[in-house]
């Protein structure tokens, strides 16, 4: 009985060691195993690990640093185009973005798989690795400067952004005295910026190339439109006339910008008709004009007011030019430089009270606001008429210049007030022609107004005043 029980406990222990060495020497196998590995892996990165899908498994931490600086320096190359209203306004490189990757850190990721200071973890990671149970698969992204990119924005929206305006329509005396039609304004999108520019940074990963980006911006409406500011039907700008007065004297220029000032905020009311001298009022040296040349009883003579016509003309220009019916119109005696330095002969008029006027009639449907502009630098005149669209369609053929006609011999004649012996050409030969052009006003098919415009140019002589004075 007792030798049944001693074999009994023997085969319990034989079965224990059994058992024991059947754990223990796999689990030493496998240690074992792990440090062979292990000292084969020292100071390299882990079988199974991945950056964005390439695999450094085996790769020292400088190695992979070095890879991505190569992909740095490509980075850093290529350009970043800026397009705003279709124009590209800038064009950066991606260093100055400062675009890369991180490439130290993606390094010290990939290196620390399997050297967790999480026991479990570490022993986990490292059988995965050395047994290929699992790929490590480490994500980097491109970065970029945020400060430098927040530094450029502000940068693009001090130069590009800017309210808007309401409209302004101050009514006094009979006068428009102060008026500016709305503006809109814009806003750079900064947000929607950066979200096109990220998505264009993650394409970066495929395939390193420069790219392009639209700035996006908003369009900030006014609260007041011109329509909501006035009650005379005015809503927006609707055409002008401009005219070119190179080579004026100067007291030719004190009258033209003087005249125009008269017309800066009229009105002309819906179905009226417009008179140029009605409005000009009074031309002396009473209402602050200066003597230049004009044409009077066939003569150029000094006046009170020369140059007025430049401002007749540029206010016939824009009645054309907006289709507004032309009522009464008269050219001049001949063809003076100051109206062909911009067009053909026969797109002038003439004015001189209280004979010798130009009227237009406002058959729009509302009021006609006008206003003047000079630019001084260019020598340049220009009437713009805001009022109420309605379609229509102004059409003005080519001036035709024909029966061309030479002028006459120079005309010298007496002046007390030059100095005996002294000569002065007070007036400059035109050649005399005729000019016609055709101006046609539609509306949805149907025709307003129709018309041809004739003048007739004298030839004229050039003129020598011949010193008669002590």
């Amino acid at each position: 009985m007792i030798a049944k029980k001693s074999n009994y406990i023997r085969g319990i222990n034989s079965l224990k060691l059994i058992t024991a060495l059947v754990v223990i020497i796999p689990i030493a196998l496998g240690l074992n195993f792990l440090k062979v590995k292990e000292e084969k892996s020292a100071n390299r990165i882990y079988p199974g690990v991945y950056i964005n899908n390439t695999d450094f498994g085996g790769k020292k931490p400088d190695e992979v640093i070095k890879y991505f600086d190569d992909k740095n320096r490509s980075l850093a190359k290529i350009n970043i185009g800026l397009i705003l209203d279709n124009d590209f306004i800038a064009t950066l490189s991606g260093k100055s973005f400062g675009i890369n990757y991180d490439g130290k850190g993606a390094a010290d990721r990939a290196f620390l798989i399997g050297r967790s200071p999480k026991f479990l973890s570490k022993i986990y990671q490292k059988i995965a690795a050395f047994l290929n149970w699992q790929k490590f698969d480490i994500k980097t992204n491109i970065s970029y400067d945020q400060v430098f990119a927040r530094e450029f924005l502000f940068n693009l929206e001090e130069k590009y952004n800017y309210p808007a305006k309401n409209a302004l329509f101050k009514f006094e005396d009979g006068r428009v005295i102060s008026f500016r039609q709305e503006e809109k304004g814009q806003k750079i999108e900064t947000d929607k910026f950066y979200v096109s520019f990220e998505k264009k940074l993650h394409k970066l990963e495929d395939n390193i190339n420069g790219f392009e980006i639209e700035i996006i911006k908003k369009i900030i409406e006014p609260e007041i439109t011109l329509g909501k500011a006035n009650k005379f039907g005015i809503e927006e700008y609707i055409g002008e006339g401009k005219s070119d007065y190179s080579h004026s004297i100067s007291e030719r220029i004190h009258n033209i910008i003087l005249a125009a000032s008269k017309f800066d905020g009229v009105l002309i009311p819906k179905g009226k008709i417009f008179s140029f001298n009605d409005t000009i009022g009074d031309i002396s040296y009473l209402t602050g004009y200066k003597q230049a040349y004009i044409i009077k009883d066939g003569k150029t003579v000094l006046g009170d007011g020369g140059g007025v016509c430049q401002v007749s003309t540029t206010l016939f220009r824009a009645a054309l030019a907006v289709g507004l019916p032309i009522i009464e119109r008269y050219a001049h005696a001949y063809r003076v430089g100051y109206y062909e330095n911009d067009a053909k002969a026969g797109l002038d008029a003439t004015t001189f009270a209280p004979s010798v006027d130009l009227k237009i009639e406002n058959n729009t449907p509302a009021a006609i606001l006008i206003q003047t502009v000079v630019d001084k630098d260019n020598n340049l005149l220009f009437f713009k008429f805001y009022g109420k669209n309605d379609n229509r369609i102004a059409t003005i053929s080519e001036p035709v210049i024909y029966d061309i006609q030479p002028p006459g011999e120079p005309v010298y004649q007496d002046d007390p007030n030059l100095k005996k012996g002294v000569v002065k050409q007070i007036d400059f030969a035109a050649w005399g022609a005729k000019s016609k052009f055709d101006y046609k006003v539609s509306r949805s098919g149907q025709i307003l107004t129709e018309k041809t415009f004739y003048s007739i140019y004298r030839p004229w002589r050039a003129v020598y005043s011949v010193g008669t004075g002590d």
